[in-house]
């Protein structure tokens, strides 16, 4: 039994059947459901070659972290938006291969050569550091490509990132309406595209606001976990006296730092105010509970899926859409600042 028997017995054309099987909405419902009660009665169950015979689709995502220093599953920022995505290109008919890129780094890596070795319909490029060139050859390439977080300029692609700038304006208008004046910042180094970004705003907001910021008070960490801010706030504290409240570039750099904070004796929000950014789950359990920006990873992975379908339908151009970042007040900034 295959896709032609079926057609065969439903007196529909083969196209019309693998538009059922890829869930196509052209395609009236009497019809539909006479081709899935014969699938059924038959026992029939679709091979990757009955989907691709009409479409010359596989129906396959590649995913690839980039970065020789790449944020992987242990970051649950990307874990949230990859989830989203997963769930919404799912229900539009697609499955996901993980291209891994231990090994692969090693030997020279060639994404665009996997790509049309496994005949991936489109991409998502999950943003690191020191990224590859191999990345920016798919990126030039003809395979659709979404990227978070990470810029990319091909014909056939798009990025999402949150509004970064508009992330540690929100901070430090924050501590500012709160009486904070001596500002910290803390993120990692090298840097990615968002944390350039995040970087850079905070010192123009820092400026529109009329604050100065002190060199020993922005320090770059050696990564984006929880033990790089824990070290970075070690040296802070250290090399002087910190700040009265502290930006980190993501809740776990924040975390890491209340720890430090903790050890040296120093009490959050009385001592040092903290704010982090992406709202992950362990926000809502530190001790105080953390302030932070909350970047919206169920619509990003969502978008993502939507906007990497239209890429590969011919049916969106190149562009970057930013996600509005939302503060969301917890207790580790305190009521109020002593000026």
């Amino acid at each position: 039994m295959n896709i032609k028997h079926i057609a065969h017995l439903a007196g529909v054309s083969v196209a019309t059947v693998s538009k059922i099987i890829n869930n196509y909405p052209d395609i009236g419902e009497e019809t539909r459901q006479r081709v899935l009660k014969i699938m059924e009665e038959t026992k029939y169950r679709p091979s990757s070659s009955a989907r691709t015979l009409s479409t010359k689709k596989s129906h396959l995502i590649g995913v690839v972290f980039a970065g020789k220093l790449n944020v992987d599953f242990s970051h649950p920022f990307f874990v949230q938006v990859i989830n989203a995505f997963k769930k919404q290109i799912g229900l539009l008919g697609y499955d996901l291969l993980f291209f891994s890129n231990e090994k692969f780094l090693e030997e020279g890596e060639d994404y665009l050569a996997r790509s049309n070795y496994f005949q991936v319909d489109g991409c998502i490029v999950i943003s690191g550091d020191e990224v590859e060139r191999s990345v920016f050859d798919l990126d030039a390439s003809d395979v659709p490509c979404i990227g978070i977080d990470i810029e990319l300029t091909g014909r056939h692609s798009c990025y999402i990132m949150s509004d970064n700038a508009k992330i540690s304006l929100k901070v430090v208008e924050h501590f500012y309406m709160l009486g904070y004046r001596d500002i910290g910042y803390i993120g990692p180094e090298p840097a990615s595209l968002p944390m350039k970004q995040r970087q850079s705003g905070f010192e123009a907001a820092m400026q529109m606001f009329g604050m100065k910021l002190a060199e020993s008070h922005s320090l770059y960490s050696g990564g984006y976990q929880e033990e790089d801010g824990y070290a970075t706030m070690l040296r802070m504290i250290d090399e002087g006296k910190p700040p009265r409240a502290l930006f980190a570039a993501t809740d776990l750099l924040a975390i890491g730092a209340m720890r430090a904070l903790r050890e040296r004796g120093l009490r959050v929000p009385e001592d040092v105010a903290v704010v982090g950014c992406d709202d992950i789950e362990a926000c809502r359990y530190t001790f105080p509970p953390l302030t932070t920006i909350k970047q919206d990873t169920e619509r990003m992975g969502k978008m993502a899926a939507m906007l990497l379908f239209d890429l590969m339908n011919k049916q969106m151009d190149n562009r970057c859409i930013q996600v509005e970042p939302e503060l969301v007040v917890r207790t580790s900034c305190g009521s109020e600042a002593s000026r």
